[in-house]
């Protein structure tokens, strides 16, 4: 299947991924080859059947983002992209460049697939959960391929790359047609997309992928989290009010279910 993609230039990649700032990422455009990504393109659902067939997030910091993360309702020409970034060839390939081991990808595609965002939506900078309790696996390379045409500064949507601090902005990718980005997932891989602004009609499209390995990261800690988000440094009024009221809603929430358990636990 590797084929379908055109070709790499792997020593190069690789001496460029551990050289970006910040954290190891990189950004290849032209990644299919192009009737490929244009069969992609054309298949990709509108964003109403996009909503029937995924998951709508509505929430502080992530919002106008539909998933869909069920690969039997993925269109025949993206269950083959599916199936090539699933390959042992491909994930051979991002073992070399990034020299992490033994990697492989997420059947059930946890948090990837199919992302589609309207206009309003938006995805504050966060880290990644770390750890997928479903495969018992480590989270370590996120990979993003975007299939956008014609698409402006002024629509937003660009990948965020930020520092450790999210003090400053260390890279700033358009969601291109036929563009791959990717970093190595850690403590410090902060990234985010900026706010959207396009036209009804324009719709952010890309699909992602997360690889893991059953081996601990070198300097795992045991702490396992799921995702974290910052506010950015002109977020005033997200940072301080609105993202701590969600946190406690949250944790409400999470009481009253548990409250609920005891309660059907005794009355049983």
């Amino acid at each position: 299947m590797m084929d379908l993609l055109n070709e790499i230039d792997r020593d190069r990649l690789k001496q460029d991924f551990f050289a970006s700032e910040g954290f190891p990422h990189f950004c290849i455009d032209n990644f299919l080859k192009e009737d490929f990504a244009e069969e992609i393109y054309q298949s990709f659902p509108s964003f109403q059947e996009a909503q029937k067939l995924g998951k709508e997030f509505s929430a502080v910091n992530e919002k106008r983002k539909v998933q869909i993360t069920d690969s039997a309702k993925f269109s025949p020409a993206i269950q083959k992209l599916n199936q090539l970034l699933c390959s042992k060839e491909y994930l051979d390939m991002w073992s070399e460049i990034t020299g992490i081991p033994n990697l492989f990808a997420d059947a059930e595609l946890v948090g990837g697939g199919i992302h589609e965002t309207n206009t309003g939506g938006h995805l504050d900078v966060h880290v990644d959960f770390n750890f997928n309790n479903e495969n018992r696996a480590y989270r370590r390379l996120n990979i993003l391929i975007y299939f956008n045409k014609d698409w402006k500064e002024g629509y937003g949507g660009y990948l965020d790359l930020w520092d450790k601090d999210v003090k400053k902005r260390i890279g700033y990718f358009e969601p291109k047609f036929n563009r791959a980005c990717g970093f190595i997932t850690s403590e410090i891989s902060f990234h985010g997309v900026t706010p959207l602004t396009c036209p009804l009609d324009v719709m952010r499209k890309s699909f992602a992928t997360y690889y893991y390995t059953k081996e601990e990261p070198k300097g795992w800690a045991g702490d396992k989290h799921s995702t974290i988000f910052k506010a950015r440094p002109d977020e005033w009024a997200k940072d301080n009010v609105l993202m701590p009221l969600e946190k406690a809603s949250r944790s409400l929430k999470s009481r009253i279910r548990g409250i609920k358990g005891v309660v059907k636990r005794i009355i049983k």
